[in-house]
């Protein structure tokens, strides 16, 4: 019989730095609810908590943001694309990420360099190892303590995401407010997506101490379920004594 371990569970784990957590898959898996539901179970138990995101996570991430997902921003190369995403992480890292680390917080994140293998290294066909390099000379090669790579159909996946974009398009222009645009990737073909999911798929072959595949096709209740197994287990077993 598996155990289930809860938040209070958790929270003996937890050592004096902070443990900076992951959120990984296509769009259209969940990560942003599933992030939030972590969040909020990880303050119930009492711990301080930090949700960000990628691209974004600071008034100058945000910016480079709307650059890299506005469908209108169609001519920018692949190298440019994988650049601006960096420029984004560094200053993330500089800014929100170290010093919450430094503080004992735990940083959940939505997308990190993970998403720039996947994404640049393999939708844009980059390959995985100038991502890597750049992420050890601007990023200090900071490694995610957890990454929960969530996966699902493919073309559900793809398919929930556009419905949702163009819901937030919606949305927006009848509110007349500034009209929100991310659906740039999302315009791509079910080729790209493909290399997407490959590219994530071999990261978790790689690095199976860091990544964890959770399987996201069921309901939101059962994949945070299975989220706060993968948390309390993984963050046990690298916990230190004394």
């Amino acid at each position: 019989m598996v155990q289930r371990l809860t938040c209070a569970d958790i929270i003996s784990t937890m050592s004096r730095r902070g443990k900076f957590i992951t959120f990984e898959g296509l769009d259209g898996t969940g990560k942003s609810t599933q992030l939030r539901k972590l969040a909020a179970a990880l303050r119930a138990a009492g711990h301080k908590v930090v949700e960000t995101r990628e691209p974004g996570g600071t008034a100058t991430g945000e910016k480079i943001r709307r650059v890299l997902l506005d469908s209108a921003t169609r001519g920018l190369s692949p190298l440019a694309e994988m650049a601006l995403m960096f420029a984004s992480r560094a200053q993330h890292i500089a800014e929100v990420i170290q010093p919450a680390l430094d503080q004992g917080q735990i940083i959940l994140c939505d997308r990190f360099t993970d998403s720039t293998e996947a994404y640049q290294g393999g939708g844009r066909k980059l390959g995985s190892e100038d991502v890597l390099t750049l992420h050890r000379v601007l990023c200090g090669n900071l490694q995610p303590d957890l990454t929960i790579l969530l996966d699902s159909d493919l073309a559900m996946s793809v398919g929930r995401a556009r419905r949702r974009n163009q819901l937030a398009n919606d949305r927006s222009d009848k509110n007349a407010t500034k009209r929100i645009d991310e659906n740039r990737f999302e315009q791509q073909n079910r080729a790209f997506f493909a290399r997407v999911r490959d590219g994530y798929l071999a990261i978790a072959a790689r690095e199976p101490q860091r990544v964890v595949t959770v399987d996201a096709s069921g309901t939101p209740t059962q994949t945070h379920r299975r989220i706060m197994e993968v948390v309390g287990r993984k963050l046990k077993t690298g916990a230190k004594n004394g």
